[in-house]
């Protein structure tokens, strides 16, 4: 059996309707994060509309996800489908294995990009490729 995962968000979030069941809810406050709301049930139009919404809880259970969020400083449980929780990670790709290039290879690159600026520098780019 998998165990139910939570995320807690706190913060003021501004909900706005996306049609056809689908709601998102922005906290504007850095870091930005956007909750989506897919499925929900018709009484979550009511709470969502209502007041401006604090102090989020996300628990993903299986097929259902249960939201409490606190609204007009009352807490309210919805259930949805799916929620997606869409935050920024400012340092995303430090953490990641990329190439670098050292002086010599910026060099070369630099210049191969110069040559291919120039008028027929693709065609002599292509002649000095097959030489070596």
């Amino acid at each position: 059996m998998k165990p139910n995962v939570r995320r807690s968000l706190s913060g003021v979030f501004s909900p706005s309707d996306l049609g056809n069941g689908v709601w998102r809810i922005t906290r504007s406050a850095p870091p930005v994060i956007d909750v989506y709301l897919q499925g929900t049930e018709a009484d979550a139009a009511e709470v969502l509309q209502s007041a401006t919404v604090t102090d989020m809880e996300v628990e993903w259970r299986g097929a259902t996800v249960a939201l409490t969020l606190r609204a007009a400083d009352r807490p309210r449980t919805l259930r949805a489908q799916s929620v997606i929780v869409h935050e920024s990670l400012p340092r995303l790709y430090e953490a990641l294995p990329l190439a670098s290039f050292d002086a010599a290879a910026r060099r070369f690159w630099r210049r191969v990009f110069r040559l291919v600026r120039i008028p027929g520098g693709r065609y002599l780019l292509r002649v000095l490729a097959r030489r070596t």
